[in-house]
């Protein structure tokens, strides 16, 4: 939560009571709301914790922990199927600060849209894990059990998670202020979720009356009477529901409190003392564990679990069915084929004659299923047949099972394996959405023990202006190694070999090449990449520090790697690999420092108003002994930019 400007607290929360619209009312609900478990969020506030205290000690928008707390909530929506988008905020954020993260779950009505938030971003004085880790945690959690119940929704849900909220709501308002009048007419209503684990917090709901804030009281009155949750006059104006508020969206939301003193009435009711509802408000003890009451924060959790359920999910009429795939994925070689069982229930009203068919299978591959048609509540067998042409890669077919009554899907996610080996190639082109990302994949199967640690990655992108582009590579254990990251400017295209020490992981396994289109207009695709996991470097001549450094405003930070066991000096041609995120990088010095104290200067404050340094600088090292601690050296020269060293690789 950010601090209180009182004036525009009281216009922003005048503009929404003039503008309140009314909800409709909300669908019966078909399955009760699920538990959302606590051991998970507080999973999740534990990442939170160890991202802020491995980046300065914070997540401010603008910094290294920013970032990473954006791409640990990114990568667990990805993997739940979510349709997620990172999106940088153009205009009125802080220099330097990181997207937003807008999340849709596939379902229900488009034109009807719940959408819950809550802030990822914290303070500079400590974690901000209450302010609001909590809120970001306890969504992320509750995003994920709605993927994995996946129920019938009647209404579309879309979570998000925003930036700059502590430097005056910016993300939100840049969301909101990005929406058509058609878009946002589309909103049914926005919940959020922000400091709702204070340790002597209370039960705030905003906007108590409206029909959202009447919903999340009706799960409080049915399960903790005489709680009697209050309306939250603290956070009047003062949080991302402002911004939707503003903008005529019908808002309510959860909040446990800040700096505010607990009443000797509020005392009666639910505990505590009378003093600041959170002691560490925006303070550098706001840290897990100590700062979360779990009790708080649990039933805040299974609020909003039954907020989405009441006002989202639906009761399916008629006759209806479910539909899985078992095994969910299957892997072959070009060629080959797999199986998995297609299987059905019955969820409502009476069994029914249902056709299967399959989509978005590759090129040179067939599905066939036996039997074609079923009756509900039965089984049939997909058989994917591949042909010695269809290309590399994975894939996710859509079985749909058409019934009298109703049309329900599933998915299996299909590899097409490459030949035996440590290398591949995917030569389909994937389209790149304008600010969305998308990956290509390569399975790797043959290859004994881990990979190089000099292995490649040969890119091959076409794209007007590169410097949209944020292009990683993503290990089959999930690890990212970003390769380029907004670099090149209003350059076309990339043609470039990257090389990567992976030598920490398992060759075998799907890797994808993941690229995301981080600007406007823009388009492009990837038109191949090969992945050579076998190269290695002269063994104790080199490695990497893949450590993250925060760059300090103003000064000058070091990281070191250590070389040992590598006889004589160093190459003429010795070669330092350098990844730092950092706007403006006409800010930096970058210098190579010897064993010895020997500097070399590789960038001198070039560059200008350009992000980011990603470059292979070839230097002559024949004069230094290998051996010992060599340290890659960044001094920032200038004010107001700031990032962080993500790694880099020496070579002697």
């Amino acid at each position: 939560m950010r601090r209180n400007p009182i004036i525009r607290g009281i216009l922003v929360l005048s503009m929404a009571l003039a503008g309140a619209v009314a909800i409709p009312a909300a669908p019966a609900v078909a399955l009760a709301p699920p538990d959302i478990s606590l051991t998970d969020i507080r999973t999740h506030l534990q990442q939170f914790q160890t991202i802020a205290s491995s980046n300065g000690g914070n997540r401010r928008s603008n910094t290294a922990g920013y970032t990473a707390s954006v791409n640990y909530v990114f990568n667990a929506l990805t993997a739940a199927g979510y349709s997620v988008v990172k999106q940088n905020c153009t205009s009125g954020c802080t220099s330097g600060a990181g997207p937003n993260i807008i999340a849709d779950w596939p379902g229900g009505d488009t034109n009807q849209v719940l959408m819950l938030g809550a802030h990822l971003d914290g303070v500079s004085a400590g974690p901000g894990i209450n302010d609001n880790a909590s809120g970001s945690s306890m969504l992320l959690e509750l995003a994920l059990t709605l993927a994995e119940q996946n129920p019938t929704m009647v209404k579309h849900v879309r979570f998000g998670w925003w930036t700059d909220e502590e430097q005056g709501l910016n993300g939100s308002e840049f969301y909101v202020n990005s929406l058509s009048s058609a878009d946002r007419a589309k909103f049914t209503g926005y919940l959020n979720f922000d400091m709702i684990a204070s340790t002597n917090g209370g039960y705030f709901i905003n906007r108590i009356t409206s029909s959202l804030g009447q919903t999340i009281k009706a799960y409080y009155d049915a399960n903790f009477p005489g709680l009697a949750p209050e309306e939250n006059v603290e956070g009047a104006g003062r949080s991302d529901d402002a911004s939707f508020n503003s903008a005529g969206i019908q808002t309510s939301g959860i909040a446990a409190g800040a700096s505010a003193n607990k009443t000797s009435a509020q005392v009666t009711k639910w505990g505590g003392t009378t003093g600041d509802y959170d002691p560490c408000y925006h303070a550098s003890c706001d840290t897990f564990p100590s700062n979360i009451n779990d009790t708080v924060l649990n039933r805040a959790a299974d609020a909003a679990a039954y907020a989405v359920w009441t006002l989202a999910v639906g009761t399916p009429a008629g006759n209806d069915f479910s539909m899985a795939a078992s095994p969910a994925s299957g892997s072959t070689t070009a060629g080959g084929s797999v199986t998995s069982t297609i299987g059905t229930t019955v969820t409502n009203g009476s069994a029914q004659s249902v056709a299967l068919s399959a989509s978005g299978l590759p090129s040179g591959a067939t599905a066939t299923f036996s039997p074609a048609t079923i009756t509900s509540g039965g089984s049939s067998t997909l058989t994917i047949a591949t042909s010695a042409s269809t290309p590399v890669g994975t894939y996710t077919v859509t079985v749909t099972g058409t019934g009298t009554s109703a049309t329900r899907t599933t998915t299996f996610s299909l590899t097409i394996a490459g030949p035996p080996g440590c290398s591949a190639t995917n030569p389909t082109d994937v389209t790149i959405i304008d600010q969305g990302t998308v990956e290509s994949s390569i399975a790797i199967t043959g290859c004994t023990g881990n990979a190089g640690s000099a292995s490649t990655v040969e890119v091959h992108i076409v794209h007007t202006y590169v410097g949209d582009l944020i292009v990683s590579l993503v290990a089959p254990d999930g690890t990212l190694y970003t390769l380029r990251n907004k670099t090149g400017g209003s350059a076309d295209n990339i043609d470039q070999t990257f090389t990567v020490n992976l030598s920490s992981e398992v060759a075998n396994g799907t890797w994808k090449l993941r690229v995301q289109d981080a600007g406007p207009s823009d388009v492009g695709y990837i038109n191949s990449w090969t992945l050579n996991l076998g190269g290695a470097l002269p063994p104790g001549c080199g490695g990497t520090n893949a450590t993250d450094v925060t760059i300090v405003d103003l000064g000058t930070v070091n990281s070191p790697i250590t070389v040992s066991g590598c006889t004589g000096n160093a190459s003429s041609t010795s070669t330092a690999e350098v990844h730092i995120v950092h706007t403006y990088k006409g800010d930096l010095v970058v210098t190579l420092v010897a064993p010895d104290g020997s500097t070399y200067v590789l960038h001198n404050r070039s560059g200008g108003s350009t992000d980011n340094i990603d470059q292979t600088y070839t230097v002559n090292l024949s004069t230094e002994v290998r051996n010992g601690t060599w340290n890659l050296r960044v001094q920032d020269a200038a004010s107001n930019d700031v990032g962080y060293v993500n790694s880099w690789t020496l070579t002697l």
